[in-house]
This record gives structure tokens, sequence and C-alpha cells, in this order.
């Protein structure tokens, strides 16, 4: 059945062509490059192509049978097909100015920046090549030429209306005539843009690949089915995309491949979030849909003999129905009280996950002595984070504040599971944390997916003890009469906490040597002028400590106030706590006014609380202290 409609397609788009050989935007355009993603096509690693180069077949391989066939799987970790590791040094022809893409795919991994067939280099303000792809919620289609050509190329990114389901197969094809850049999905022309002119511009150097978005310092890989591609080096009309759709169109209509692991294991243990006086919330991730069960008490009873022997809690919560992630609140709990709980989950088979007995203590009232650690930019180093995280734990902090950039790549599912959670495992499974989103989280779906903050939860506040926490998305707008920053003035304004402590990832203030400027030859800014409009706020509200990360090293300024330093306890003390993995920064050579102290290093800071008095430890990886302040609360 599959191979009657694509020789039906193929004849029809031959039909076409000779109707109008001479227009570069013809009825319809025979293939340069065309892949059947199937077993019939797939020998010894290798992809053979029906018309263009062969491809390499690497990471899992597996198909998914449809009512015409089957399709090629993609693992979402390794799985993609490589057609040239340069593309300049390769076989397959490429299109010059005029161009079409088609492709039957289903997703089952939503990604900021996915790709299904693509070569480029989107790396900053450098943006060359083009690529046929999707985000979290439509296909997209991106494309740099070089009538735009800014000098680094910029790309245009067309993104569709239809909020594709997941596992579903769609018929997605873009065009580009030299003039203009179309996207269709299923037939119909969703979007386009006249914002690119003439010949396409293509990289210096980049893949060309099937099944992933992939640049020089990006790799995003495909999770879900993709059957066949085409690329034509002439655009198709629009009539010939909905004819082209219509021959295949029960694959549309298929039931959707939703892809379950066997096995039913941990994918992220038990972690906690979003401690108050009277809750908890309990988080966790399986293989497969399961039950969601937290059993818990202030103490707990055993019953039975030796191997027999079994914990019991007083109270039970759960989460109706069967899920993948898990998410319980624990609610009716006393403050600042000490629980023990565990976490249980059971699949349609049976199989049951039973967490180890962990704990937890609830927020305190507001003239407890409290503490917490903070810890930023952890990104793609778990062996320092998780060292950082034991060390932080082994201080017993209530909590944790990230300043973001938990990971690398906000949209890469790897680096939650395997690098963030994994290596904080020691720390939050028993103290919640509390992010805001960094440069690298992309705004990606997965942290949504895996945190529990206040509405919208990139930016929220939160009490704990006698201070209040205001947590910000400097990737956002925060210039004055922003949403945040009118946010922000109200709640400070509204504040009765004796201590107000603000949390994003941007610094106002820094000494790094290269991020704002060349401290070596030349001036800097000292910092990211966008959020430095937040400091009037600051000053103006009286806020004491302010927590960022973004560089990779440490720095702590004099208390500052009106843009100048001041006696302690009278200003605002920026700090900035960014060596919780990423690689290592350095500051300038020259010393700005703003600056107390600096060190290069990984590193983590704990903050003690004990009514009027803030003191603040910042340690090595070595658990070696380098750093001390204290704050006696003034009237400033």
């Amino acid at each position: 059945m599959a191979l009657g409609l694509l020789i039906t397609a193929q004849f029809l788009a031959t039909s076409l062509l000779t109707l109008a050989a001479h227009d570069p935007r013809h009825d319809g355009p025979d293939p340069i490059g065309s892949w059947e993603l199937n077993g019939h096509h797939l020998e010894s690693g290798k992809l053979n192509a029906v018309l263009g180069s062969v491809g390499r077949v690497l990471g899992e391989v597996s198909f998914v049978e449809d009512p015409a066939g089957e399709g090629l799987y993609f693992d979402g970790r390794s799985t993609r097909v490589v057609l040239a590791e340069n593309f300049r040094s390769g076989t397959q022809k490429l299109p010059k100015r005029h161009l079409t893409i088609s492709a039957w795919v289903s997703i089952n991994s939503p990604k900021p920046w996915g790709g299904i067939l693509g070569v480029l280099q989107d790396n900053g303000d450098a943006e060359t090549g083009w690529i046929l792809g999707y985000g979290e919620k439509t296909f997209t289609f991106g494309l740099a030429s070089v009538g735009a050509n800014d000098g680094n190329g910029s790309m245009t990114y067309l993104r569709g209306r239809t909020v594709y389901e997941e596992g579903l197969l769609y018929h997605v094809a873009a065009t580009y005539d030299g003039k203009e850049m179309r996207l269709f999905v299923n037939g119909h022309l969703e979007a386009a843009s006249s914002a690119q002119s003439g010949d396409v511009l293509y990289p210096q150097a980049a893949p060309l690949v099937i099944g992933g978005y992939f640049d020089r310092d990006e790799k995003f890989f495909h999770h879900g089915r993709i059957r066949s591609v085409r690329l034509y080096d002439q655009a198709a009309n629009e009539e010939w995309l909905r004819d082209s759709f219509s021959h295949s169109a029960t694959l549309a209509q298929a039931a959707p491949y939703l892809w379950l692991d066997p096995e039913h294991r941990w994918v992220i243990e038990p972690y906690l979030q979003m401690a108050t006086r009277e809750s908890i919330v309990v988080r966790w991730e399986t293989s497969r849909p399961s039950s969601s069960l937290v059993r818990f008490a202030e103490a707990v009873q055993f019953e039975g003999e030796e191997d027999e022997r079994r914990p019991v809690f007083s109270s039970e919560r759960d989460q109706p129905g069967a899920q993948k992630l898990h998410e319980v609140l624990l609610d009716g709990l006393k403050s600042n009280q000490a629980y023990y709980y565990q976490v249980e989950s059971q699949d349609d088979l049976g199989r049951v996950l039973t967490g180890s007995i962990l704990s937890f203590q609830t927020a305190c009232e507001q003239g407890t002595p409290f503490a917490f650690a903070v810890i930023s930019d952890t990104q793609g180093n778990p062996e320092v984070s998780g060292k950082l995280a034991t060390l932080a734990w082994g201080l017993r902090p209530n909590f944790l504040l990230h300043p973001g950039d938990l990971v690398s790549t906000g949209g890469d599912k790897r680096q939650w599971v395997e690098e963030f959670f994994a290596s904080m495992k020691p720390l939050i499974e028993r103290v919640p944390f509390y992010p805001v989103l960094g440069n690298h989280e992309q705004d990606a779906r997965y942290y949504y997916d895996y945190v529990t903050l206040p509405t919208p939860e990139y930016y929220y506040t939160f009490e704990y003890g006698n201070a209040q926490f205001f947590m910000i998305d400097s990737n956002r707008k925060v210039d004055e009469g922003s949403e945040q920053y009118l946010w922000l003035d109200k709640e400070l304004g509204s504040s009765k906490a004796a201590w107000k402590i603000v949390c994003y990832h941007h610094p106002a203030y820094s000494s790094d040597e290269n991020d704002y400027g060349d401290t070596w030859t030349g001036p800097s800014t000292r910092g990211d002028t966008r959020t430095r409009e937040l400091v009037a706020l600051y000053d103006f509200h009286a806020v004491d400590l302010v927590w960022n990360g973004h560089i990779h090293s440490y720095e702590r300024t004099w208390p500052l106030r009106n843009a100048k330093a001041v006696p302690n306890g009278t200003g605002t003390v920026y700090m900035i706590t960014g060596g919780g993995g990423g690689s290592l920064e350095t500051p300038g050579p020259i010393r700005p006014w703003f600056q107390n102290n600096v060190r290069r290093g990984h590193h983590f800071s704990y903050v003690a609380i004990n009514g009027m008095t803030l003191e603040i430890k910042s340690f090595d990886q070595e658990g070696h202290l380098f750093d001390h302040l204290e704050i006696e609360k003034g009237g400033h």
C-alpha cells in the first residue's frame, strides 16, 4: 500500500512537471532528495535514498507500523539520519534559491527547537541555512537568505497555526521561491513571509541531518516518527501541496503512536516544591503512567519482623488517575514541623515503585530562625553541582534558592533528568527548591513541567519566616512600565517582611572581564543594563539582598544605594553565585567602585536569618569557607 501511494505521488509530480517545466514555481517539482524511512530502505546502518545521498542511521533504530506501512522511530536521545557531517563536503545537492521541503512526521516530545530536516548555524546573531522543524506547539520553517544578510546572516522563522497532537502523523511542507517563504500543514497554508529574498545564505559548515536540530553548539534530537522526507530545488505551489497531502491523507487520520517504556522505573526520584507553614508539594516522574501516592507522618512506625518489616504512616495523599509526571499536595500540616514521607506508584501491570523514606520540614513562623542555600548555574556539570548539593545539604538548610541556568539546554530532557535532578537529589529530596529562569532554560516546557510555583511560575513571590522572596524572569521585559516591573513595585510596596530578597538571573552589577565589554582593552557597562532599571525599586523599597547568576564566578558588592556604596545595613547587597557547575569565568583587571569581593571558582552560599540578623557564608567545592558577611538590620 505504501508503495502504491509513493508511485501515485511521483506520477502526479512528474505529470505536473511536464506542464510547467520552466517555471521555478511550477505545479509539481521533481525531488533532488527523497528518503523513505522504513526497513526496506535500511541496510547495515545506512538509509538508501530513493534519490540523493545515502544517509547514516545513528543511535537506536526501531520502526512503527501505520496503515500505509511504517516509519522510523526517533528516540529523542540518539537517533538521527546524517546525510552529511558537513554539507559542503557531502554529495547531496542543495537548493540554491528555490526550494520545497516536505515530510510525514509525528512528535512525541515537543521541544523549543525541533528539527525534521535542516542544514543551519543559528548561534547568537549568526544565522544561516534553513530548517523544517517545530516548536513546543506548532510546526516551523526557518531560512536565511542573501537578500536579508546583515553581515552575520539573519533567519526568519515561520510558525504554523495547527497545534499538533503528540503521536499523530502530519504532512509538513515549506517552500521558498526567492521572494517568499511559506509553511503548509496537511495541505493548508499556515504562514508566509517576504522578509527573505534572493539566494539561500548557507553557513560555512554545517551538518545535513534528518531528525534533529543540530548546529555548532546545539543538539536537539527528534522524538517521534518520520516516514518520508523530500527535498526539491524548485518551489511547489499550493495546489500541488494539497494534492500531495491528499494522496496519503489517511495517515493523518491514523491513531497516534505514543511509545510506552516496557519497564516501570524512576525517571526522576522524589523532590520537594513550595513549602508553606501548612503544606508542601512532592513531585516525581515515572517511565510509565502510574498512580501517585504519598504516605507521611510525624514519626514512622514499623510492623513485622526482619524481612517482613514495613513502615506505617499515619496519613496519605494521592493524585487521581495515572500519569508519568506526579504532583501531590500534602496539606493540613503543622508549621515548622518535621515529617517523614514515602512515595509509591503502581502501573497498569501492577508493578509498584516504592521510594525511600525521606524527610521534610514545613515553613517556620516569623520569629523562628531559618537558613537557605543558594546555588546557581548548575548547567552541564553534574559532578560539580552534585558535590555542591551534598555540601549544602550537610549544613541542613530549609530550602534552596536557584538563580537560573539549571541546565545548559532547556529543551533537552536528558539534561534535566540526568544532570540537574540526578545531581541535586541529595538536597532537593529533603528541602524544596525555588528557581528562576536563566537564559539557558530557553523558557522551555520542561521548566514548567517540573516546577510547582505560584502562577505564572516565571515570576512569583513566597514568604519564609520573617523574609519575603521576589523571583523575577530577567529574560523577559523588566523595564519601567513592564508587567514584571509593575508587579515587583506593588509587591515590594505591600510587603511587611523584615527582610526583602530579590532573585533573578542577569546581574545589574558585575566585574566580569568580557560579558559586558572587554575590560582588558576598554570600558564595560559593568552589568546588565536592562536589569539595572530595577535598582531604583530596590533603593525605594529598601531591598536587602539581590541574588543573581549568569556570570560563572562569585561576587559580592558593598551595600549600594543611589549608585553609591553605603554603610552596612543601609543599602542593597548584590550577590553573584554563578559557580554551581558551569565553565568558570574571570573578573576583569579593573576594580569597579561597587566591588567588595570576587572569586573565580565553583561554590555555593548559605544564608542564616535570626530575627534582625542575616549571615551569609560562601564555600568552595571542597567545603572551605572563603567569604562571610553579617548584616544587622538597620533603619534604611
